[in-house]
């Protein structure tokens, strides 16, 4: 019979699985296996095969965001949650917000000290602040419940547990990043990140334009009259229009988040959880054709991960410099964990977490491990710091794979 790697390691320290060996090498394992599939993307991506080009890549982490990663989080987190659950996992959501706040105050230090150039001062504190709390972890967690020998029990239950601990948290992330984010990102009054002035208009007007502006080119039609309900209704809606694009409600309803309400709505009534999410469901098999499609979100996301590695920093490198780029890493991989480990432990402390659930207080602690947020680099991409952001993405995900791996040897350690 076929045995894995780590029940080998275990059963050669006495089946107990707490030796420091047993751990250390069950802590590499899952982030081996994540680095060989991005190698992997990395391969296919670079100019000696050049299967996954730059396009290839878009319509990859497009067909992630907007099938895969729904699809499985639909799947897993309706199938995971009930009534009496969304009220104890009320400290998921939680969690992510602590984590931005500390973060950001441990970037605002940092920032302090480091004196980025500007106008990086804001960018600095965003990309230490806003951690990846949705791909990563998921792909994290997959690779550990993969093995039989997982610490956690049972490998279809712990990932999905895992996995619906982790999607309960995507809209929050999500919120995080389409407002506070946003606003955050935005480069200065009048300004680009290249320093140059979008508009280059007098502040006064000279007599002859003021002249040639009084002059009408079109002769203005008069006005039609309009009936008061009409106008009435008119205000309202242009007045909610103004409040959705003030408040970025197309951007933070995105697949990912939908799908959590969806789940989240279908899952805590038992009468459409027992149409659609159970095994004997008479619609299960929309389910299970999820649960098919979610499979593949893993895979896809770490090529399209290695594959995005083939550029390099690129030049976003030389306008950050090396001391910011260096303090970025960093603070981001070494510094913000601890404070997330200081959050859960005080939590635990006051009863915030599920007591004898050892994934939920696991998965909160890998919350705060994780490289910066991909989602924080495609908002950058929309401020116009896109080539800086991605020059931190490059390296503080090349760093993770140590990090990750240290600070998982570390969590297991508190755990069991």
């Amino acid at each position: 019979m076929e045995r894995s790697l780590m029940s080998i390691v275990m059963n050669s320290h006495g089946g107990t699985g707490q030796s420091l060996a047993a751990t250390i090498l069950f802590a590499v394992l899952p982030i081996a296996k994540v680095f060989t599939i991005c190698f992997m993307g990395f391969l296919m991506a670079s100019k000696y095969v050049n299967i996954l080009s730059a396009n290839g890549r878009k319509l990859l982490n497009g067909l992630v965001f907007s099938l895969l990663l729904p699809c499985l989080i639909f799947a897993q987190l309706g199938r995971a949650i009930t009534l009496q659950k969304l009220l104890d996992w009320w400290f998921i959501p939680a969690n992510i917000l602590l984590a931005t706040i500390s973060g950001s105050l441990i970037g605002l230090i940092v920032a302090f000290i480091v004196h980025p150039p500007y106008p990086y001062f804001k960018f600095t504190i965003v990309q230490i602040g806003i951690g990846n709390i949705g791909n990563i972890p998921l792909v994290l967690i997959g690779a550990i419940c993969r093995d039989t020998s997982n610490p956690f029990g049972d490998p279809d239950k712990c990932s999905q547990d895992g996995n619906a601990y982790i999607a309960f948290g995507q809209w929050v992330g999500a919120i995080i990043v389409y407002t506070y984010v946003f606003h955050m990102l935005a480069p200065p009054p009048g300004e680009t990140f290249e320093g140059i002035e979008n508009v280059k208009l007098p502040t006064r007007a000279s007599a002859d334009i003021v002249v040639l502006e009084k002059v009408p080119l079109l002769i203005p039609k008069e006005p039609e009259p309009i009936e008061l309900d009409s106008s009435r209704k008119g205000k309202i809606i242009r007045r909610l229009c103004y409040l959705a694009e003030k408040l970025k409600l197309k951007q933070i309803f995105q697949p990912p988040v939908i799908a959590s309400a969806l789940a989240i709505t279908i899952g805590i009534i038992p009468f459409l959880k027992g149409l659609i999410l159970t095994d004997d469901a008479p619609f299960y098999f929309f389910t299970d054709s999820c649960l098919i499609l979610g499979e593949a979100m893993i895979p896809c996301i770490l090529l399209a991960l290695g594959g995005n590695l083939v550029d390099g920093p690129g030049a976003g490198s030389s306008k950050l410099g090396l001391r910011t780029t260096a303090a970025i890493v960093f603070a981001r991989l070494i510094f913000v964990p601890p404070a997330g480990i200081g959050i859960v432990t005080l939590a635990d402390k006051f009863g915030f977490i599920p007591k004898g659930d050892k994934m939920f207080k696991f998965v909160l602690l890998v919350q705060h491990s994780m490289p910066t947020s991909v989602l924080s680099g495609a908002v950058a991409n929309l401020r116009g710091c896109g080539k800086e952001a991605a020059a931190v993405l490059f390296w503080v995900h090349i760093f993770a794979v140590l990090s990750m791996a240290g600070w998982i040897v570390l969590f297991l350690g508190m755990l069991f």
